[in-house]
Order: structure tokens, then sequence, then C-alpha cells
């Protein structure tokens, strides 16, 4: 599994990208569904609602499968402390 400052490097160069004006070269990712239950509120850094963070928030759209899985898995790990 990808560390997360690999996951955050990634998504940072992608934002930067589309920033640019460069298409991705792939379609958004719909087969994972997204946390969010409509709390959406800040807390620390992290949303009372869902457990993401401002960043996985934001980047959720352009991230591949793999991501959100471990996005999910983080989310989790949270939910657990």
């Amino acid at each position: 599994m990808d560390t997360m400052t690999d996951l955050a490097t990634r998504r940072k160069q992608r934002r930067e990208n589309r920033r640019r004006g460069l298409k991705a070269a792939r379609q958004i990712d719909t087969s994972v569904k997204s946390p969010c239950i409509s709390v959406c509120h800040m807390n620390e850094g992290v949303c009372v609602g869902c457990l993401r963070t401002i960043d996985e928030i934001r980047d959720w759209m352009i991230m591949t499968a793999d991501e959100k899985r471990s996005v999910l898995a983080l989310v989790e790990q949270r939910r657990a402390e």
C-alpha cells in the first residue's frame, strides 16, 4: 500500500496539472462510494461527518479507486481512535 506522502504527492500533481489546463487521461472513477453523510463541519482538520481531511474531500473526485479505498481505510482508523 502506498504511504500517505505518496498519495498526497500524486494528488497534488494532479491538482497542479488540472490548474494548468491539462486533462487527465482517465475518467472520473465512481466505483467507490463517498463516505459523505452531509454533516459537513470541520473540527481540528477533519470533517465530523465523514472523518476525512479537507484535502481528501477536495480530491475525492480525482482519486483512483485504490486511492479512495486507502482514504476509507484511514477513515476507519480515525473512527476507531
